[in-house]
């Protein structure tokens, strides 16, 4: 069974910048794809960005690209997510998932383990 820990949200101005951090542990996350969705109480969870399991695909909402970046080191079993420039409409519970599969795809059905989430706020 594959665990995963987010860390890293917290309180910030628009403008600044936060990474956040997921850690698997349970297995190797070497052949899962990874994905950052986001979440606003009341709302649906939302696509934020995605990677393949070798790192080199990258997948992004709209929303954020240009802005955020994903990365991951799969020798660690982390995966990041670099967001700059946040804006108020940034905040949200952010999760970190993992899919059995190769494509960083956007939709949340596909992904098979999901972490607890951490809270990133975004002050205007």
């Amino acid at each position: 069974q594959v665990q995963l820990v987010e860390s890293g949200g917290g309180l910030v101005q628009a403008g600044e910048s936060l990474r956040l951090s997921c850690v698997a542990s349970g297995r190797s996350f070497e052949s899962y794809a990874m994905a950052w969705f986001r979440q606003v109480p009341g709302m649906e969870r939302e696509f934020v960005a995605a990677v393949t399991w070798s790192g080199r695909g990258a997948n992004y909402a709209n929303s954020v690209r240009g802005r955020f970046t994903i990365s991951r080191f799969n020798d660690k079993n982390t995966a990041y997510l670099q967001m700059n420039s946040l804006q108020p409409e940034d905040t949200a519970v952010y999760f970190c998932a993992l899919r059995r599969g190769v494509g960083a795809v956007n939709f949340p059905t596909a992904y098979d383990y999901w972490g607890q989430g951490t809270q990133v706020t975004v002050s205007s």
